[in-house]
């Protein structure tokens, strides 16, 4: 990743910029977004995921799609799209949860093994929905460690986790309905954290996830309960 640049080179030769958006896509077909069991569960498609990479396969075969990729994926469930006999094209990045408190260092560690580009959500924590969130999990950017770089820097704690992520080669995916803050999180490129800051911000993992209701996690074939 050149941060420079601003961009980053997909294993399948196309480029994607290191700050972007991203959606996601329901875990049944069906009318309803979250579709649940009779246990208030959420009901998971049982298609293989080999079956469903190779519609993906053919998809960009087609010219449908330029790249594909992932969302939500452990180490398990790459290796099974890896080591899937015939595979056409590898995954060009993994989309998951990932901020300072979940800095996801061994998935990155795999990923950038296998070129594939680590994309993180939820970069900033969470916005604070209860139908998503934990209410009871502390605020990230409101962590001491964050805000004395910040201070140090004379940036926002916010800007600082985004630029921890672009700095270890990671992809981040900012929301935010704000125009102000949109064209505050552009100034991520215009500073640069040290070593020590950035061993300082590692040092802040707690394998702590926001987002505990989310349609990859929990799947019947891979539980989501490591973060690897």
């Amino acid at each position: 990743m050149d941060s420079k640049s601003q961009k980053v080179k997909l294993n399948d030769g196309h480029f994607i910029p290191v700050l972007g958006f991203g959606t996601y896509a329901p875990p049944e077909p069906g009318e309803e977004l979250f579709p649940k069991d009779e246990n208030g569960k959420l009901i998971f498609d049982s298609v293989d995921l080999c079956l469903t990479w190779e519609a993906l396969e053919k998809c960009k075969d087609a010219g449908l799609t330029k790249s594909i990729g992932v969302s939500n994926f452990n180490h398990k469930q790459l290796e099974k799209i890896l080591n899937k006999p015939g595979l056409k094209y590898k995954p060009v990045c993994n989309q998951v949860e990932c901020h300072p408190y979940l800095n996801q260092s061994k998935l990155l560690d795999f990923c950038k093994s296998h070129d594939i580009v680590l994309v993180a959500f939820g970069a900033l924590g969470s916005q604070r929905v209860k139908e998503w969130v934990n209410l009871n999990h502390p605020v990230l950017l409101e962590d001491p460690v964050l805000s004395a770089i910040a201070q140090k820097h004379k940036q926002t704690p916010a800007l600082v986790a985004l630029r921890y992520q672009i700095q270890r080669g990671v992809v981040v995916l900012t929301k935010s309905f704000n125009k102000k803050r949109v064209k505050e999180n552009i100034q991520v490129f215009d500073f640069e954290l040290s070593p020590e800051d950035m061993k300082a911000i590692d040092g802040l993992n707690r394998n702590r996830r926001y987002y505990e209701f989310l349609p990859g996690v929990g799947h019947p074939e891979y539980p989501f309960s490591e973060e690897y």
